[in-house]
């Protein structure tokens, strides 16, 4: 690692990705136990393998999610809370500000190079796949034991063209679709939805009816904010539910309006799925392999709005 890579690592903002889980919520229910620390890690991993002389976009990658809330994805959006926003405001404060100055890096530059223009492997959001979305899959695939590929071997059938990730050959573009199918419907399953959504109505709970700021929340870790739900009367008996009693909550796909009103509960709407695809050979998956642009484009037709409740 280079001086200034290992003087970032040092810093609070860094640190603090070790105590915010990858999977936010979800780590209730599943295997991603991983925090949002070994992630950045794996995208900057990454980004040495494939741009290793690109020091400005190897320190982007370690920053790339310095912005996340506590729990990761799950509180994402309450009060108006955006860990795009966040993830480029903290760069050009200290101490992430005077260690790149330090090493002569314009914090500048740092936010560009995690924004959209110009698209770099990092943040290409063109709908390809990039290596941050790349990490992801592959570390969420291990995690679950769906991996059918070692990730060193996978690596070396991977390049870069134009910002995108390509397989080398369609046995490797198709256990890449796989992955990003898989990750899909992990997003809309009971093991997701449920936790995340109990979550959420919990966080804009605590805020409404404690002292806890916006502010003050984007910069917890996990474990400050179960302390800040155990702590407020509002919050504590639900919060204790979700830990140690998730058996009991219910999820249902999009029902009628006639069946939700016989079921108490709440409507939780997850914003997107996500359906990064990869190259094939540097061409887009339509000409290349469409069976697998198919596949992909499937995922669009899955549900996004349920019906939660405790039972």
């Amino acid at each position: 690692m280079h001086p200034v890579e290992i003087d970032l690592l040092r810093t609070e903002p860094l640190r603090r990705l070790h105590f915010i889980a990858h999977g936010g919520a979800s780590t209730i229910s599943t295997l991603q136990s991983y925090s949002r620390l070994e992630h950045t890690l794996g995208v900057f991993a990454l980004v040495a393998h494939f741009r290793p002389a690109d020091e400005l976009l190897r320190s982007a990658a370690l920053l790339h999610d310095i912005g996340h809330l506590p729990l990761s994805h799950t509180a994402e959006g309450i009060a108006g809370l955006d860990h795009h926003t966040i993830g480029e405001q903290l760069p050009r404060a200290d101490p992430i500000r005077s260690v790149l100055e330090k090493h002569g890096i314009r914090s500048e530059s740092v936010v560009a190079a995690l924004g959209r223009q110009p698209a770099s492997p990092l943040t290409n959001r063109s709908g390809l796949l990039n290596l941050d979305h790349l990490d992801s899959y592959v570390r969420s695939g291990r995690a679950a034991g769906r991996l059918d590929a070692d990730p060193a071997e996978l690596l070396g059938r991977l390049g870069i063209v134009d910002a995108a990730v390509s397989a080398a050959d369609r046995e490797t573009a198709a256990s890449l679709v796989g992955l990003v199918r898989a990750e899909a419907r992990l997003h809309i399953s009971w093991d997701n939805v449920g936790p995340v959504s109990v979550v959420r109505r919990l966080v804009g709970r605590l805020l409404d009816r404690s002292p806890l700021t916006s502010a003050e929340l984007a910069r917890m870790t996990d474990a400050q904010l179960w302390s800040a739900l155990e702590s407020c009367t509002d919050t504590r008996a639900e919060s204790d539910m979700i830990r140690y009693e998730p058996h009991r909550l219910q999820v249902r796909a999009t029902m009628g309006e006639g069946e939700r009103g016989r079921v108490s509960g709440w409507d939780f709407s997850l914003r997107k799925i996500y359906g990064s695809a990869p190259l094939l050979e540097g061409e887009r998956l339509e000409v290349a392999a469409p069976e697998l642009a198919a596949e992909l484009a499937a995922l669009q037709s899955l549900p996004l709005t349920f019906r939660v409740w405790w039972g």
